[in-house]
């Protein structure tokens, strides 16, 4: 099976908040802002972070709690990193359900992933979209 590829060349970038270390396999493809955070080159307001996910406020919020939850591991959507590493996307579930009671959400909470262009992807890296705080309709969009 191919190595997924990953988002920065290993390197310690020093300890995150909660003690993890940064420490990423791969090369940083240039034009991925996702994995630029990862790296610790671009700032975030990063509010939760472990071994295998990163968590930060959207720049756009939608919704008062917008936050996105995106893998260390690059991969250019969902559907991917599922079929690369099925635990992938088990992680960012899990870091989504944690931040979401963390942010006080009470289980009312939408999970999105946006897969491709068409579907307002934007960022070609992987992230879960999670958004609370108000009453969410549906259909959305």
């Amino acid at each position: 099976m191919p190595q997924a590829p990953s988002c920065a060349t290993s390197r310690d970038h020093g300890t995150a908040p909660g003690g993890v270390r940064r420490l990423i396999l791969g090369d940083v493809p240039d034009d991925c802002l996702f994995c630029r955070i990862v790296s610790g080159d671009l700032p975030a307001t990063v509010i939760w972070e472990d071994d295998h996910t990163i968590v930060f406020r959207d720049i756009e919020p939608q919704a008062p709690t917008h936050v996105l939850v995106i893998p260390r591991e690059h991969q250019p959507n969902a559907a991917a990193s599922t079929q690369a590493n099925p635990a992938v996307t088990s992680a960012l579930v899990a870091a989504a359900a944690a931040v979401a009671e963390q942010e006080g959400l009470d289980g009312n909470y939408r999970m999105v992933f946006n897969t491709g262009s068409g579907a307002g992807q934007s960022v070609f890296h992987t992230h879960l979209h999670v958004l609370g705080g108000r009453d969410l309709t549906w259909p959305p969009g």
